[in-house]
């Protein structure tokens, strides 16, 4: 039987284990990235390990969440993963390079490797043909230091596309037909492949924004096959050298295939609320807006925004609105000033940001009050882009510009524009990546700490039994942003553990982190898929240092589940409804963990209640040490 793309790239990765689906393996990891919102506690966990210098093939220590640096405490971040790159052997791209996802796939991203970074958009590298997978920042200071990254084996499923896009429509509007007809949960424990005629017509980038947005539906990651696109794409950023031929077999099998025609796709928008709420635009064209945001790590390619430029020439955008342009990358920018695409925008009347994350995560342009802002971003819930008042409508580049142009949501179908040629060769511009520096150069470099940068309290291994009270339930579909806020609430705070706790759940109960401290911990209750979204280890890690001890959920997402095992937090899963806020749960017999039933005694209600752990054995061994740390820490002594 023939091999996808996953199981070839996957089969020449295991350090451990045996490649058979369900079944846990230890993966070796090529590369490495992370990024200042999460780079800080990963790179401050890889100093435990106490290694030389990083073990992967590359690893890149991004700036570009908090790029502005408008606190201070930001600009300390950005030094210490400066100087810490510098002395361990990493790339350090500065602030205003761009978008980590962006600048990776463009300099340092490989058909045939395997990539681990802690953000969930990771996967985005793998529209060059690449395994690349989002996880937590203690899974990554792990891989950094050459250790195996432990998941399991994921079902694949096959997005078979044919015929081609058609005019005013496109990749965007690919994936949230995908998200439409799987949902944010229809993805998790698969690794989504795209195969078929369709996929020959798809650019490299446009091939970046579907994988980058499959994230959204809970997959492990999603993946393309590397082909004389792939290629062509590599040359055009001097890398030709980098390029395998990767694709599946003929006679590969899958685990489920979903068939998309292109053809037959029209322009949709997700509008507020959720990425799967999605709309046909033909629905929902017309509805007023305050703002259009265009760019990101899932359309701030040069394609898409050139192609903007091409519907915005000799056209003013609405005064009524506020429309605003964030290149992806650096070179993106570059390009499109060399090329005139950038003065289009200007003379549009677009205002224009350097490269980076910006608006997505509510670092500026922040909506008003139930104000709705039309974004070609990835994520929509309440509370993302920083206000829960916020009302964020998901778009691509085409239906953005449309609507910029008529001040309300519009159909890009509708405007008049002619389509050019794209200018044929990216500006290469790596004036702001730092490289590694060589021993013994690298071990006389000074890590620059402020007082903001906390290391972590020590892990302590998992007691007998829990007896603790409910401090919170929540219902389905919490995300990692409904735990942790990202935005300027927080992103000052990522290497300051026990500021940044005090911010826990601040959108649901601002009175949660107080009573967490109050009580001296607790337990924390949710519904199908607890912790969906970004790979923020920080929605584990600030609920441990509140001394949050379990979680009881009927599900989990794939990566916040992890999380909660390397800080060490126990998932249950359970049926939540018997189980309300201030009930007193005890749960004897932790030793008993591994036979993956429990049951547990509702002291308030007087019932037992049945807890289900679905947890390998590496899991169980990183729960009873207390957390990841502690338990990589245990191997070495």
């Amino acid at each position: 039987m023939g091999l996808t793309v996953t199981e070839k790239i996957l089969s020449t990765h295991i350090g451990e284990g045996k490649l058979e689906k369900g079944k846990v393996i230890g993966l070796k990891i090529d590369q490495c990235l992370t990024q200042d919102s999460t780079g800080t506690m990963a790179w401050l966990q890889f100093e435990t390990l106490g290694l030389p210098k990083v073990q992967c093939e590359t690893a890149v220590s991004y700036i570009d969440h908090t790029s502005l640096a408008f606190r201070g405490e930001s600009s300390d971040d950005h030094l210490f993963l400066q100087t810490i790159a510098k002395k361990y052997g990493a790339y350090c791209s500065k602030a205003g390079n761009g978008v980590c996802h962006q600048v990776h796939y463009e300099r340092f991203a490989a058909p045939g490797k395997t990539l681990l970074g802690s953000d969930s958009h990771t996967p985005t590298s793998s529209s060059l043909g690449m395994i690349a997978i989002g996880a937590g920042g203690a899974d990554v200071a792990v891989a950094m230091g050459g250790g195996y990254f432990y998941m399991r084996v994921p079902k694949i499923m096959q997005i078979k596309l044919t015929g081609e896009l058609n005019k005013g429509v496109s990749a965007k509007d690919v994936i949230l037909e995908v998200l439409r007809k799987i949902s944010v949960k229809g993805g998790v424990g698969y690794i989504l492949e795209y195969t078929g005629p369709g996929v020959e017509t798809l650019s490299v980038p446009q091939r970046a924004t579907i994988t980058n947005m499959g994230a959204e539906t809970g997959a492990t990651t999603s993946v393309f096959p590397s082909d004389e696109i792939t290629k062509d794409f590599l040359k055009a950023q001097f890398r030709e050298r980098d390029w395998i031929e990767l694709k599946a077999d003929p006679d590969a099998k899958y685990d489920k295939t979903l068939e998309i025609n292109l053809s037959e796709l029209e322009p949709l928008v997700a509008m507020p609320g959720m990425p799967d709420n999605i709309k046909p635009i033909s629905e929902v064209e017309g509805t007023e807006i305050t703002q259009v945001y265009i760019g990101s790590c899932t359309n701030g390619s040069y394609d898409d925004l050139a192609l903007g430029a091409m519907m915005l020439e000799g056209k003013e955008v609405s005064k009524e609105i506020e429309t605003i342009l964030s290149p992806g990358s650096r070179q993106v920018e570059q390009t499109l000033l060399a090329d005139g695409f950038f003065e289009t925008y200007v003379n549009a009347g677009v205002r224009t940001i350097e490269p980076g994350c910006h608006a997505c995560i509510g670092m500026g342009y922040v909506p008003g009050y139930h104000h709705h802002s039309v974004r070609t971003v990835n994520r929509n819930w309440f509370g993302r882009g920083g206000s829960k008042d916020a009302r964020i409508i998901l778009s691509s580049v085409e239906t953005a510009i449309a609507s910029a142009l008529a001040g309300k949501l519009a159909d890009p179908r509708k405007v008049d524009w002619e389509e050019e040629e794209l200018y044929n060769m990216n500006v290469i511009d790596d004036a702001l990546i730092i490289p590694p520096v060589a021993q013994p150069d690298a071990a006389r470099v000074e890590i620059k700490r402020a007082p903001n940068i906390v290391a972590m309290e020590p892990q302590v291994k998992l007691p007998e039994s829990f007896e603790e009270e409910v401090l919170l339930k929540v219902g389905d579909g919490i995300s990692t942003d409904d735990i942790l806020p990202a935005g300027s609430l927080t992103q000052h705070l990522r290497s300051n553990l026990p500021e940044i706790a005090k911010y826990t759940y601040h959108y649901i109960d601002k009175d949660f982190a107080s009573r967490a401290e109050e009580k001296g911990g607790g337990y924390i209750v949710g519904g199908e898929n607890y912790g969906q979204g970004s790979s923020r280890e920080h929605a584990a890690l600030a609920p441990w240092q509140l001394n949050i001890k379990a979680v009881f959920a009927k599900s989990y997402a794939r990566i916040h589940k992890a999380n909660l095992i390397n800080a060490g937090i126990v998932p249950f899963e359970t049926d939540t409804d018997q189980i309300d806020m201030g009930d007193k749960i005890k749960v004897d017999n932790l030793a008993d963990l591994p036979k993956g039933k429990l049951v547990g005694q509702n002291l308030t209600k007087g019932k037992e209640i049945k807890l289900k752990v679905t947890l390998g054995k590496r899991d169980l061994d990183i729960l009873f040490k207390g957390g990841l740390l502690a338990y990589t820490k245990s191997l070495h002594e």
